[in-house]
């Protein structure tokens, strides 16, 4: 749980907080037993937890994250992650979870959709359009950039 809440914060710390908000959610729940049984639980759990943390705080960072002043308008690759990590958190939920369940997590589909209940297909479709949408959204970043 800990590897896919970092892989989607990019941060320790972050991660750990997302751990303690499981633990914190399984301890309030009465059929806490039923859903530890169920294997993709904490997985789904830790993803949504990350993704719940990152749009949480998408409204606070107001700053750019490259200096305009530097003028060489190259991204270097923590840049391009922690953007990539913001424009996740403007996906819709079933859309940011699935995208990281099959990138973050290197599920297939056919394992996606059997841990959702639904087919490879339509999961294939959400990550086509998750996919579409987050290139936008990184365009546009690029091209704010220059």
């Amino acid at each position: 749980m800990f590897r896919t809440a970092y892989r989607i914060t990019g941060n320790a710390a972050d991660a750990e907080d997302v751990l303690q908000t499981i633990f914190l959610r399984l301890l309030s729940r009465e059929s806490r037993d039923s859903m530890i049984k169920q294997g993709s639980y904490l997985r789904r759990a830790a993803v949504n937890a990350s993704l719940d943390l990152i749009r949480s705080r998408r409204d606070d960072r107001t700053l750019e994250l490259l200096d305009v002043s530097s003028g060489a308008g190259n991204i270097d690759a923590g840049e391009l992650k922690a953007a990539l990590r913001r424009a996740l958190g403007r996906l819709g939920p079933q859309s940011a979870e699935i995208f990281a369940l099959r990138f973050f997590e290197g599920l297939s589909n056919q394992e996606i959709g059997r841990m959702l209940g639904m087919s490879r297909v339509l999961v294939a479709v959400i990550i086509h359009r998750a996919r579409q949408q987050l290139q936008r959204d990184l365009r546009e970043y690029r091209r704010r950039q220059k």
